[in-house]
């Protein structure tokens, strides 16, 4: 059963931002058969099926990386494929939240039609961004790799961040370390989709986005999340300090210096 505990914060978490009261125990995890990413060619395969006309990988980097050679930073799962959305237009439109929702279709056919956008009518431009940090994040991933229409990039599927409010998990985001918004997380779960097929599954916060709720009265103080209730895989958006013990905040890290 998902529980929520929301409790204000203290004078001093505020005022240092560290918001260290956001956080409860969790042994919620992967229950649908998930355990790490799919090797790195099958997953742009599977990409290239789902999106035809995308291309490939940096495959200097791809092959490294499968014999070995390159060493995951600390924390992540392993290695996971995600499209250069702004790299095709012709594919994914031109804007974020325009291939958000191509996601959100292939989600819904390759799921059998089971899927609930609870925010259905705004995903758009004014209601859905991605943060800066995460932004530049990519900015920097792409231009290392050739501006590549897959980008490759390690990350984790939520654990590391379980029980954590969004605002929490961005507090102690390492510095190499940024929140996947809600379109790389849809490509993950679509590239391995026994990641959400379970009520007590994790359940999944896009930290590296940030939503607003037309009829609130902060602005962008939501996240996207994506969950699985009754049958189907779901997506919303959440205020940013709330939580979850069964929520976690999928991030990506890139290497250190």
């Amino acid at each position: 059963m998902k529980t929520l505990t929301q409790t204000p914060p203290t004078l001093a978490a505020t005022v240092l931002g560290w918001f260290a009261d956001e956080e409860v125990p969790s042994n919620c995890g992967y229950l649908s058969g998930y355990t790490k990413p799919k090797g790195l060619t099958e997953q742009c395969n599977r990409l290239r099926e789902l999106f035809p006309g995308i291309g490939y990988a940096n495959q200097d980097l791809q092959t490294q990386i499968e014999k070995g050679e390159v060493k995951p930073p600390k924390y992540t799962e392993g290695e996971f494929a995600v499209p250069n959305w702004m790299k095709n237009p012709m594919i994914f439109g031109e804007t974020y939240s325009g291939a958000l929702q191509k996601v959100f279709n292939e989600i819904r056919k390759t799921r059998d039609d089971r899927f609930v956008n609870y925010r259905e009518g705004q995903i758009n431009e004014q209601c859905l961004r991605q943060s800066v940090r995460t932004q530049k994040f990519w900015k920097n991933i792409s231009e290392s790799q050739g501006n590549q229409d897959i980008l490759i990039v390690s990350a984790q599927f939520g654990i590391r961040h379980r029980g954590r409010s969004v605002r929490r998990a961005r507090e102690v985001f390492q510095t190499n370390e940024f929140g996947l918004g809600a379109f790389a997380v849809g490509i993950m779960v679509l590239t391995h989709p026994k990641r959400l097929q379970h009520y007590d599954d994790l359940w999944i916060d896009c930290a590296g986005d940030e939503f607003d709720d037309p009829v609130a009265v902060a602005r962008f103080f939501r996240a996207p999340y994506f969950s699985w209730f009754d049958g189907k895989v779901g997506f919303g958006a959440r205020w940013f300090g709330r939580v979850f013990e069964g929520y976690g905040s999928a991030s990506a890290f890139v290497p250190q210096n």
